[in-house]
C-alpha cells in the first residue's frame, strides 16, 4: 500500500464509488471556449465604447457647427411678435436636436450593454451542455 500515489487511492475510491469517468480534453476545450466568449464580450464593450465616445465627438462637432450658423445667421430684427418667433424656433431646433442626440447615444449604450452579456450567457448555457455531455461519454 505504501507504494501508491495519493492519486492511485483517489483513483481506486472513484472507481469503488462509481465515479463518472471525465473527458479532461473536452474540458479543456470547454474553458478555452469560455476565454474565447470572455474576449469576445470584452471587445464587444470596447467597441461600444468606442462607438459611443465617437458620436459624442460628432455630437459636439455638429452642435459646434449649428451653434456658429444659428448665432450667424439670428438677427432679431421685426416686430417683438417676430423676434419671439424667431427665438421660438430656434429652441425648438435646437431641443429636437438634443432629444435626437441624446437618443442616438442611449440607442448605443442599450446595445453595447446588452450584447456584452448575452455572448457570456449563451456560452454559459453551452459550456453546461459540452460538461454535461463530456461526463456522460465517459459513463459508457
Amino acid at each position: 500500500m505504501a507504494d501508491k500515489t495519493i492519486m492511485d487511492m483517489f483513483a481506486d475510491m472513484a472507481k469503488q464509488i462509481d465515479l463518472p469517468k471525465i473527458d479532461y480534453e473536452a474540458f479543456v476545450d470547454i474553458h478555452r471556449k469560455n476565454i474565447e466568449a470572455m474576449q469576445k464580450s470584452a471587445a464587444v464593450v470596447s467597441d461600444g465604447g468606442r462607438a459611443l465616445l465617437a458620436k459624442q465627438q460628432e455630437i459636439l462637432a455638429e452642435v459646434g457647427r449649428e451653434a456658429r450658423q444659428l448665432i450667424a445667421d439670428f438677427k432679431p430684427v421685426g416686430s417683438p411678435q417676430e423676434v419671439a418667433a424667431k427665438q421660438a424656433e430656434l429652441a425648438k431646433r435646437v431641443f429636437e436636436a438634443t432629444v435626437q442626440n441624446t437618443r442616438d447615444v442611449a440607442e448605443l449604450v442599450q446595445k453595447s450593454s446588452s450584447e456584452a452579456p448575452k455572448i457570456i450567457l449563451d456560452r454559459m448555457r453551452e459550456s453546461f451542455t459540452e460538461a454535461r455531455a463530456a461526463v456522460e461519454s465517459r459513463k459508457a
